[in-house]
């Protein structure tokens, strides 16, 4: 079994990295990957490209019993059981296992879609909260593929307001339910075997959000017919319609009235493995800008010479990089986490605390993987010119499936309100010490300045820029909470612009932390991964400085504002650096290998 390295220093709790300081060879990262790892990773890939990208012209036909063939095969690959202990019919592997699946699905991005849904949205939920029962009479199937599962959480009338569901589950005399109501965009609704189903119980005492097990084969269970999406023509989305379905007693998944418990528990780990997806999309799509700019010449030579392209190559790079350090990282807390709890193999209650643990974490995943992607992808169609925009080249096909996952297991927008909403929320609590922290730090840029102290490290100046970054958001954060008090949920502008900071401030410290232990390690392109870091973390600066005097000036006004500008730009004296220079050389070693240069 693939393991990661399980130190006290590596262990933090969530949104702790705000406050407290990473010590870069405790941070898990893909330099750091085992041979079962790469194994693993290896059967992935060759899986996706021997078995799925040459039947996309099938999929997108809505072949699904196609589909349903490519998930029988990732069972017997052992895809789908990853996160599974051996007991129920997995091979129980980590998450650093689980994240290297996603990264290596994804250049297939509607059977990913198809994928996810089995091996995240139906197969977890009945890990972490199915009765023994249930585990015994779905996992197994779920896991060969002989049973195909689906996700019915969202509605036409409750999206990101998930707790708003309409559909009801009136409970029988023999403990049953019955249950009517329309879910939406089911991802593999078209051709699902199981869905687990959310729904309201009605009784004297109100309405109680839950979750139950649905097969299709119970009568009144019936699917709409195929959505037009704008992307992910080669997976099954449509409605699900539920009409006196009578769902046994030992259906019910969890307790009555903890369906939220399911359900957000579930998409943070979704949102996580998503992350990885996006990852793994963005490295696949560098990969063929790469290639195509050796190829097309203009004027007479390679656009890859052209400092323009150079420059878009170099930055998709830098900012895949970012995205692939911090859900590495993540996936290492995890682990770190689960195996410092004490726990049976067959026990998941350790894995759901993680979960919940670093919902921050990977909702940061979720959002800054999603929107790195679409830039990747929007300048894979730039370079691409005129036959990105056709469906002869795989990059307009890209480009429309990657659209949704600003959509998919919650809005960006609503990520961004919770990881500021609980980080606030954990300081509060006095879970995180950031309240202490931030009048500490108040006094600190009210008092003399100091200078900085020169250790000679490596990247020294970008680990102490990264710290001068943390306390921009600190001092943000700590002043939008004393100021709105309890109310700051309702200051979603500001929240908005918080979460922006905390996003640039993890990604840009995860890809220093990973540069400098690679360095320390002396692993291949490690130079290259130092003017990756200190790429990032010079335009991350400049992106977090705009994002904080936004949110000042529509926290405080008058001499406060002035104050609290002026204690900004004490924090963003940073000496300029030479991006031209550093992108160009990243760009040219990744035209030369024809593939993103930071695989691990």
């Amino acid at each position: 079994m693939p393991t990661t390295t399980s130190t006290a220093a590596s262990i933090l709790r969530g949104g702790a990295w705000l406050t407290e300081p990473s010590d870069p060879d405790s941070v898990f990262t893909p330099e750091r990957l085992t041979e079962e790892h790469r194994l693993i990773a290896q059967t992935t890939r060759a899986f996706v490209d021997s078995e799925v990208l040459p039947q996309i012209d099938r999929l997108e036909q809505k072949d699904w019993a196609l589909s349903r063939d490519l998930v029988r095969r990732a069972g017997d690959l052992g895809l789908l059981g990853v996160d599974v202990p051996e007991a129920y019919g997995g091979v129980g592997l980590d998450k650093v296992t689980s994240l290297l699946v996603s990264e290596h699905i994804a250049p297939a991005a509607s059977f990913g879609a198809t994928f996810g849904s089995q091996a995240n949205l139906t197969v977890l939920p009945l890990l972490l909260f199915g009765t023994e029962a249930q585990k015994q009479k779905y996992l197994t199937k779920l896991l060969t593929g002989e049973l195909i599962g689906a996700y019915a959480l969202s509605e036409s009338g409750s999206g990101s307001d998930a707790l708003g569901a309409k559909a009801r589950a009136t409970r029988q005399r023999d403990g049953g339910f019955v249950l009517n109501g329309e879910k939406m965009w089911i991802t593999n609704g078209g051709f699902a075997d199981l869905f687990v189903v959310f729904a309201k119980v009605i009784d004297d005492k109100g309405e109680h959000f839950t979750a139950f097990i649905v097969e299709r084969a119970f009568p009144g269970v019936t699917s709409g017919r195929e959505e037009h999406k704008l992307g992910l023509h080669g997976s099954s989305t449509t409605p699900l319609v539920l009409q006196d379905v009578r769902v046994p007693a030992e259906n019910l998944l969890g307790e009555i009235g903890k369906g939220h418990k399911v359900a957000f528990n579930v998409l943070n780990f979704g949102r996580f493995k998503l992350g990885g997806m996006c990852s793994g999309g963005a490295q696949s799509a560098i990969g063929e800008s790469a290639k195509y700019a050796a190829e097309r010449k203009q004027f007479g030579q390679p656009i890859a010479t052209f400092g323009a392209i150079r420059h878009k190559i170099g930055e998709m790079t830098v900012r895949a990089y970012a995205v692939q350090s911090l859900i590495y990282r993540i996936a290492g807390l995890i682990d770190a986490r689960i195996a410092a709890t004490p726990h049976d193999p067959t026990d998941s209650s350790s894995a759901l605390a993680a979960f919940e643990e670093y919902a921050i974490e990977a909702s940061i995943a979720k959002v800054a993987g999603s929107e790195m992607l679409d830039f990747v992808l929007d300048e894979n169609v730039q370079i691409h010119g005129g036959n990105g925009f056709v469906r002869d080249y795989p990059a307009e096909r890209h480009y429309r499936d990657a659209r949704v996952n600003r959509i998919f297991e919650g809005t960006n927008e609503i990520n961004r309100l919770l990881i500021t909403g609980t980080l606030a929320k954990r300081a509060a609590k006095g879970d995180l010490p950031i309240i202490a922290a931030a009048k500490a730090l108040q006094d600190e840029l009210l008092g003399p300045p100091s200078m900085p102290v020169d250790d000679g490290s490596l990247v020294g100046e970008e680990r102490r820029a990264v710290e001068a970054l943390k306390k921009a958001a600190l001092m943000t954060l700590g002043l939008a909470m004393q100021t709105y008090g309890q109310k700051l949920a309702d200051q979603q502008e500001v929240l908005m612009h918080l979460a922006d900071i905390l996003i640039d401030v993890y990604s840009a410290e995860s890809a220093v932390l990973r540069a400098v232990a690679a360095a320390n390690r002396q692993a291949p392109r490690a130079s290259l991964q130092i003017d990756a870091a200190r790429v990032f973390v010079s335009d991350a600066a400049m992106r977090i400085e705009a994002s904080a005097r936004q949110a000042l000036a529509a926290i405080v006004e008058g001499d406060t504002l002035r104050i609290m500008v002026a204690a900004l730009r004490r924090l963003f004296k940073m000496p300029p650096v030479n991006t031209v220079a550093l992108r160009r050389r990243i760009a040219e070693e990744t035209v030369s290998r024809g593939a993103y240069i930071f695989s691990g």
